[in-house]
């Protein structure tokens, strides 16, 4: 039997990104939300419910950056100059949040600055990495096998709509993280907050799935012919059953449906993503084997990424299990 190794890879990286989205994702929101914690002692809680996790959740990041590094450098040598530069900007708001994790608990009277850098690093790197998928999105003007475009092609209005889409999604991860974790007066401000996120959310997802099948003519074809039309009459059902799921979870007061609903929504999305693209690497010119490394290259990266990542799953399940259940205010990251 012969595995298709470009396939199987382009699978992990997806998988690891996927995973990434959903782990980071409210942990980045807990930051955007920051400013909203109406004292010093909610602000403590909102940082000690993520203390533990965080930092485990952005091995994603690097196993997805490393992977594309390692067995699609084709992909990676034309992605990293159309990006560059969102995605420095998100790396060094990645350096200021996590650096201000321990800052924070340091100081007494610099302890604005680190709030503001969690907050600021938080949000740029929210918005960094919905306007990187945007411009993903639109398409990467390649020539041969080298990038074609200008510095700033990533920059559109599509592209800082998708930005300020993925903000507004993390923003709702991180409130109902917050409605799970907490008790008293942070959750009910939290389950507040995420009823309008989840509703903005909601929109700007609708908003931008009108507008991707006119990013490119391959788009169209495939979410409007035979078999992608089926999967986009599914996708507005899913979401509506997710929808359903979310609002009544928040308004029965249940702590763990508001969350899982919301990753819904980013899973959902991000499988309408993978079908929109594939088998593209790189849209709308470089599929998943122009773009791989040679066979021998993917099955030797295969062997380490086989016991790696059920490694990293394991430890993730194990983290999340031994700090699960409710907060202690009484305990926290200092």
């Amino acid at each position: 039997m012969e595995f298709d190794l470009a396939f199987i890879w382009a699978g992990l990286i997806a998988f690891a990104v996927l995973v990434y989205v959903i782990l980071d994702g409210f942990d980045l929101g807990i930051g955007i939300l920051f400013p909203l914690g109406k004292s010093e002692h909610d602000r403590d809680m909102m940082m000690n419910s993520v203390a533990p996790v965080w930092d485990g959740n952005e091995t994603w990041l690097v196993l997805g950056g490393g992977g594309l590094f390692a067995v699609f450098p084709l992909a990676y040598a034309i992605v990293m100059p159309a990006l560059y530069m969102p995605i420095i900007l998100m790396l060094l708001a990645l350096v200021f949040r996590g650096v201000s994790f321990e800052y924070r608990w340091r100081t007494v009277r610099g302890k604005g600055i680190w709030d503001a850098a969690f907050f600021g690093g938080s949000f740029v790197a929210a918005l960094c990495q919905g306007v990187a998928l945007g411009a993903l999105v639109q398409g990467i003007e390649v020539e041969g096998r080298a990038y074609a475009g200008g510095w700033f092609d990533w920059l559109t209005p599509f592209s800082i709509l998708t930005g300020f889409a993925v903000v507004v999604g993390y923003a709702l991860l991180g409130a109902t993280w917050l409605v799970l974790k907490t008790e008293n007066e942070l959750q009910i401000q939290m389950q507040r907050y995420a009823w309008w996120l989840g509703a903005g959310t909601l929109g700007l997802i609708g908003l931008v799935s009108i507008l991707t099948p006119f990013q490119e003519p391959e788009y169209f074809q495939r979410w409007f012919n035979l078999p992608g039309s089926l999967f986009s009459m599914v996708v507005p059902i899913l979401m509506l059953g997710l929808a359903w799921s979310f609002f009544t979870g928040l308004n029965d007061g249940k702590d763990l449906q508001p969350f899982l609903s919301a990753l819904g929504f980013f899973i959902v999305s991000f499988i309408g993503i993978g079908i929109s693209f594939y088998p593209m690497m790189v849209p709308p010119s470089v599929t998943i084997w122009q773009a791989a490394a040679p066979d021998s290259s993917l099955a030797f990266a295969l062997v380490g990424a086989v016991i790696l990542v059920p490694i990293i799953l394991a430890y993730t399940a194990y983290a999340y299990w031994v700090f699960r259940g409710k907060m202690d205010p009484s305990e926290g990251y200092h």
